[in-house]
């Protein structure tokens, strides 16, 4: 059984060392394309149903968190934010340019650097363990908003998407000191990580609409908005705050229980039962657009690649 080396980890991060890399060309072909799982699954729709896992399972951990708090404009322009960091991930994955998209990622965060504030160490995002848990949540993502909101993997699938996880990785062009080698080994480190979730300024403000509701737009009264936004947070709070791992719901008292998790779990199941449908839709409409770009331009019908579990 594959075991997280949590030492290594520490001793690692607390270097706040950045570790470039460039030992393959910008000008290779992508490692990823049409024929990968991580193409499939990525760009769909449905997995926008896992945002809030993925963009807030990376800032409960405290270095993340503080880089976030210090260098991003999440706290003034949060919605910007997410549409940039989703093209520029987008593109790193499905342009005809990826390297150069990674290497656009890489060196965004080149700067990004300084202390973390429970015993002053210091950080720095391009440090391999730091900017690896960024990626390992995209990759988290891929593999559970796919089994959980399109069909089932097997277990195959999953090694698969994470064996090409690491392809993807590699776009970014940082060591990969800090990069489980196996999917057993992801799965015993993304464990280990969940227990060192803490509650970062950044993941509660992030989930705040979660607890206290959706904020009204000016131009709507309060008491339109209050019967407007009643189906959209109960929508938010069951299906949102379903997504997220337990630790995450803890260090952002979000309230949870069996009964919202039988709920969730039967959401769950009819929008995998209705992934026949949704593979009917037009391409532009079922995946994202820069997606749905590349299919076009690889020439492939996406909705007829890997339906059945291998």
């Amino acid at each position: 059984m594959a075991v997280f080396d949590a030492t290594g980890f520490d001793a690692g991060i607390r270097e706040a060392v950045p570790m470039p890399v460039d030992d393959e060309s910008p000008a290779g072909e992508s490692p990823l394309g049409p024929r990968t799982l991580v193409w499939k699954f990525y760009g769909d729709v449905r997995g926008t149903l896992g945002f809030q896992r993925v963009a807030g399972t990376e800032n409960c951990i405290e270095q993340l968190g503080k880089a976030v708090e210090d260098h991003s404009v999440v706290f003034t322009d949060t919605l910007g934010r997410a549409r940039r960091s989703a093209k520029a991930i987008m593109q790193t994955v499905y342009s005809e340019t990826p390297y150069d998209w990674g290497r656009k990622v890489r060196d965004f965060h080149r700067d990004i650097k300084g202390t973390v504030d429970s015993d002053g160490s210091r950080y720095h995002a391009l440090n391999p363990e730091l900017f690896y848990w960024g990626h390992a949540t995209f990759v988290d993502q891929v593999i559970y908003t796919t089994d959980t909101f399109i069909r089932r993997l097997s277990y195959a699938e999953k090694v698969q998407i994470f064996e090409e996880g690491k392809a993807w990785y590699r776009l970014y062009g940082v060591s990969n000191r800090g990069e489980p080698q196996t999917y057993e080994e992801f799965l015993a480190y993304w464990d280990a990580m969940l227990d060192r979730f803490v509650p970062t300024r950044s993941v509660r403000y992030g989930t705040g609409y979660l607890r206290r509701g959706l904020p009204r737009p000016r131009q709507i009264p309060q008491p339109v908005w209050t019967v407007l936004s009643a189906p959209l947070n109960a929508f938010l709070r069951l299906v949102i705050v379903g997504t997220l791992p337990p630790q995450m719901r803890a260090v952002c008292d979000l309230d949870w229980d069996d009964k919202r998790e039988k709920r969730f779990q039967r959401f769950a199941a009819g929008m995998r039962a209705l992934n026949p449908v949704f593979n009917r839709l037009p391409v532009n409409v079922l995946y994202v657009k820069w997606a749905a770009a590349a299919w076009q331009r690889a020439g492939v019908d996406p909705r007829r690649e890997f339906n059945r579990a291998q």
